[in-house]
C-alpha cells in the first residue's frame, strides 16, 4: 500500500511520518503530481498560516490536484482548515472542499486562552476514523481558527464553543486535532484512516 504525505511549505510533516512509522507503515513525502494520484492514501497535514500556504499551493498547482482527489484523503490541523471554503485568517478563499467557513476564536470570558493548547475530548463520533472508540477520548489540538459544527462534521469538542473536531464528505477526511500527536487514540485513527 502507498501511503503519501502532501509536500508543501507547512511544518508537521515529519510528526505525521514518524506516527505512520510506528505503525508500520512507509509513507512517502512528495509534491511529486503523478505519485500523489497513484497512492492510495493521502495525508494532507500542516500547520501554519492559511493565506501564505493557499498561496504556496496555487502556485505550484496543488489546489486543483488536492480537490480532484479519489482516493481517500485526510486533512489535519490547517489541512482541514484549506479543506474549507473560506478562512478569516488572512480573508482566504480556500480549496472549498468542504462548503464551510473557518472562524478566528473569540475567547468570551477570562480562562478562555487563544490559541487553543491542549487536550480535549472528543464527542458525537460518527466516521469510520473513530472504529473502536466509545467517547470521551481525548486529543492534542493547537489552532487559533476553528470550522463551526456542519452536516459534514463527524466529532465535536467543546471549547469556548462546540466546534467541528472532524470532517467527513465522501473521500475526504479531516481533523482539526493532530493525531500523530495524540498519543494511543491517535494511532487508532490513523490506524483507521489506513484500513479504510
Amino acid at each position: 500500500m502507498l501511503v503519501a504525505i502532501i509536500k508543501y511549505n507547512a511544518g508537521n510533516i515529519y510528526s505525521v511520518d514518524y506516527a505512520l512509522k510506528r505503525l508500520g507503515i512507509e509513507p512517502v513525502i512528495t509534491a511529486d503530481k503523478e505519485i500523489l494520484q497513484k497512492a492510495d492514501k493521502i495525508i494532507f497535514p500542516g500547520q501554519g498560516e492559511a493565506g501564505t500556504t493557499m498561496q504556496y499551493l496555487k502556485e505550484h498547482r496543488l489546489d486543483e490536484l488536492i480537490k480532484g482527489l479519489k482516493q481517500p484523503v485526510l486533512g489535519i490541523c490547517i489541512g482541514m482548515q484549506l479543506l474549507c471554503r473560506f478562512s478569516e485568517e488572512g480573508n482566504t478563499g480556500c480549496l472549498g472542499v468542504f462548503d464551510v467557513p473557518v472562524l478566528k476564536f473569540q475567547p468570551e470570558k477570562q480562562e478562555d486562552k487563544v490559541p487553543h493548547i491542549g487536550w480535549n475530548d472528543l464527542s458525537n463520533l460518527k466516521s469510520d476514523l473513530y472504529k473502536g472508540f466509545s467517547g470521551g477520548d481525548f486529543v492534542y489540538f493547537v489552532h487559533s481558527y476553528y470550522v463551526p459544527e456542519n452536516e459534514y462534521t463527524v466529532a465535536t469538542v467543546d471549547y469556548i464553543q462546540k466546534f467541528s473536531a472532524s470532517m467527513h464528505k465522501d473521500n475526504f477526511y479531516a481533523t482539526q486535532f493532530h493525531p500523530e500527536k495524540s498519543g494511543a487514540a491517535g494511532e487508532k485513527i490513523l490506524r483507521n484512516f489506513i484500513q479504510l
